[in-house]
């Protein structure tokens, strides 16, 4: 019987972490991620989990805990947000390269300088290509149950990657919401017993690794690893089928809102998702036919999928909460311009940078890009294929 709570993201995260109860977790504070390691830490001090808690002086170090552990045979997870992030860049590729399922909340938030505390998918997106599966969440329930999810799709035996959970930072991290918390039972069955595979921890069989690649094989090794990426998606989903039969909860590699008849699109990532809905709905109301894709998959991205949801669309505006320095367009944008074209006929396509450093997404800017849309749709002609909303002149 699910339990119906009011509470933050953070503490949402921090439980389902709780629920699963993991062997290792290595950790370091960083502004807005530390509240989930803070409640998680009062868990371990509280002899309410059985986690081997490893707080250390860096988040790389934090990383490297957690490859240490997880490599020796151990359920591993962490949390951290932006610089932290950054500083783990190095370890994030040995996580990955090394096929180790430790699972990660990100708690999403603008990279420095100057320095910024608040939430836009920088990090996220400086991240995107490390060889981590990300499953990104729209408010504190997608977070929690992503995070239960997370477990199951990193430890599955045809993927052993990290998984990172992304969520927007202090607009889901620090706001309370309504949230349906499973029973520590359901969670524990659900996520199951973890299975090691290849330990270094394993007494009976003592191994030693020293994973160097030379030209020889190295690009076949990366090939691999690509191969496995592609098996993400059919995990995502068994593991989304199993958990609506539990929690009743419906999860895809991407949720389509008002889409299957929609003329015009907007494409969207995690909490400002919520605002544009509400925007698309009133415009629903006055006859124009709009909808919504907003991804939870976005590491591997599913090209082929969110293409065929696009590709009878008139026109779509993707919206970026983080910039490309030097690149053309946003890094959403780009892999959603790859995944519509391959078809003939598409959409005409144009992109927005939005919410940079915790800048207030509003309606009136969900409204505005709906109205170029229709505008767009009617004359198939784009006046800026890159624009910034809601800054100042």
């Amino acid at each position: 019987m699910a339990k119906v709570v009011a509470v933050t993201g953070n503490e949402a995260v921090a439980n389902a972490l709780r629920q699963v109860n993991p062997d290792v977790s290595s950790a370091y504070p960083i502004t807005p991620a530390t509240d989930i390691m803070q409640r998680f830490t009062s868990f371990v001090s509280d002899g309410k989990v059985k986690t081997e808690m490893i707080l250390v002086e860096s988040e790389h170090s934090a990383m490297s805990g957690c490859i240490g552990a997880s490599a020796a045979g151990g359920r591993v997870m962490t949390a951290t947000s932006s610089q932290g992030l950054a500083l783990m860049w190095e370890e994030l590729f040995i996580a990955s390269g090394t096929r180790l399922p430790i699972v990660m909340a990100l708690v999403n938030r603008a990279l420095s300088a100057p320095l910024n505390i608040h939430g836009d998918h920088s990090d996220g997106m400086g991240a995107r290509d490390c060889g981590w599966i990300q499953l990104w969440s729209e408010n504190a329930q997608e977070a929690y149950d992503n995070t239960i999810q997370a477990f199951r799709i990193a430890e599955h035996m045809d993927i052993r990657l990290p998984v990172m959970i992304c969520m927007d930072g202090f607009i889901i991290s620090h706001s309370i919401e309504r949230i349906e918390y499973l029973e520590d039972e359901e969670v524990k069955n659900f996520v199951g017993e973890f299975k090691t595979l290849n330990p270094l921890l394993d007494l009976e069989h003592p191994v030693s690794y020293g994973p160097l690649i030379l030209p020889d094989y190295y690009m076949e090794y990366r090939r691999a690893h690509a191969e496995v990426m592609t098996r993400a998606s059919e995990v995502v989903l068994d593991v989304a089928k199993d958990f609506e039969k539990l929690s009743g909860r419906k999860y895809g590699i991407f949720d389509a809102y008002r889409l299957d008849d929609a003329e015009i699109g907007i494409v969207i990532l995690n909490s400002a998702a919520g605002t544009t809905k509400d925007a698309i709905d009133s415009f629903r109301e006055k006859g124009i036919k709009a909808g919504l894709l907003k991804p939870r998959l976005f590491r591997p991205f599913p090209y082929e999928e969110v293409g065929n949801a696009l590709k009878h669309l008139k026109a779509i505006c993707v919206l970026d909460r983080a910039d490309a320095f030097g690149g053309s367009y946003g890094p959403l944008f780009i892999d959603v311009a790859a995944s519509v074209y391959p078809y003939k006929e598409r959409p005409v396509l144009f992109n927005k940078i939005y919410g940079l450093g915790g800048r207030d997404y509003l309606p009136e800017h969900a409204e505005l890009v709906l109205n170029e849309l229709v505008e767009v749709s009617r004359t198939g002609k784009v006046k800026t294929f890159k624009e910034y909303i809601g800054v100042r002149e």
